[in-house]
């Protein structure tokens, strides 16, 4: 028997089911905050988008908490970080971390690991890539503010990590950017881009975005 739907038809789906969602979202905050100034009004929604869940965890390892999938609010904190870039000063570390393993989980990791609040070794995201060979990346997240710059030390120590990890690569993710000459240091060239990669701000919205574009799947 032959379905009605092809690949792109349940894509399609699946783009109409996330508009209506957000349609409705939308029509029932200005229900129920009719009368509310609107730049109260739009704080109250960014601080509510903001507290919501962007990932579906699974099963706990020893590592972490298996990510399962990203959830709609994730593609709505995307768009709003487009729209307005400093509101990633506004979301919190722990919410960071969450953001960049949904990241990983979109950008087609076959495991990603979200690692504990404390006791995470330096690795707060742990994502493994099974094709021809199999990558396992390390990432550690830094929220930081514009005025807090990731230091060489910080990087060193990514590095230390990543060596007794045995990790194939390992990633220094930061909302801020990093301490000049850092891409000079002679300890830290060796690694990168091979080995380490450092992402500031600027490439990690720009990220954000490209994989925000992409149609939500198993949401």
């Amino acid at each position: 028997m032959t379905l009605p739907w092809d690949n792109n038809s349940w894509e399609v789906a699946a783009q109409i089911a996330v508009q209506h969602h957000r349609a409705r979202a939308a029509f029932i905050a200005d229900e129920s905050q009719m009368g509310t100034p609107l730049p109260l009004r739009q704080a109250a929604e960014k601080a509510q988008l903001l507290l919501q869940a962007v990932i579906r965890p699974g099963d706990q390892t020893d590592e972490g908490k298996i990510i399962e999938a990203v959830t709609l609010p994730w593609f709505d904190i995307i768009a709003l970080l487009d729209k307005d870039p400093n509101a990633a000063f506004e979301i919190p570390p722990e919410k960071w971390e969450e953001i960049i393993a949904g990241a990983y989980k979109r950008a087609g990791f076959d495991d990603v690991i979200l690692t504990p609040r404390s006791g995470d070794h330096g690795r707060d995201v742990i994502a493994v890539k099974k094709a021809l060979c199999t990558v396992r990346v390390i990432d550690q997240v830094k929220a930081f503010k514009p005025s807090h710059r990731v230091t060489a030390n910080d990087v060193r120590a990514l590095i230390g990590v990543l060596q007794t990890d045995g990790a194939s690569k390992a990633v220094l993710t930061t909302t801020s950017d990093f301490a000049p000459r850092i891409t000079t240091d002679p300890t830290i060239i060796p690694f990168i881009p091979s080995r380490l990669e450092l992402i500031n701000g600027t490439v990690l919205l720009e990220r954000l975005k490209l994989l925000g574009q992409k149609p939500p799947e198993n949401c």
